[in-house]
């Protein structure tokens, strides 16, 4: 992702409607112009990462995933471009720190139905 498609998603994230192009613009504190933002919002539309909804003669748009599904959904593309999959997992893992070690040992016990 790059830092305008992550500045993006991060404002609409934090919103609690449908923005506009504008308001995105406005947020976000980039130099960039107006046509660039709405460049970006209508990628991230066609990848199914915001939705949009129109409102006059424009569009608003608003995320299709949170931040948790996004992050997951690109993890899980790394993994899958990866040559040996185990040994991406253990690199993954031993480069945790520690209190995300023990969140992941909390959800895979979870996950395996174990108290």
């Amino acid at each position: 992702m790059g830092a305008l498609e992550g500045s993006i998603l991060r404002y609409l994230w934090s919103a609690d409607r449908a923005v506009t192009p504008g308001e995105v613009l406005e947020a976000i504190d980039a130099d960039v112009a107006y046509t660039t933002v709405m460049t970006v919002l209508a990628r991230l539309w066609q990848k199914g990462t915001v939705k949009r909804e129109r409102q006059g003669r424009a569009y608003a748009y608003r995320p299709a995933v949170s931040a948790a599904e996004y992050a997951a959904d690109r993890m899980q593309s790394a993994l899958g471009r990866s040559v040996d999959r185990t040994a991406t997992l253990a690199q993954f893992v031993d480069n945790l720190s520690a209190r995300d070690a023990l969140a992941l040992r909390r959800i895979l016990t979870e996950l395996e139905g174990n108290p």
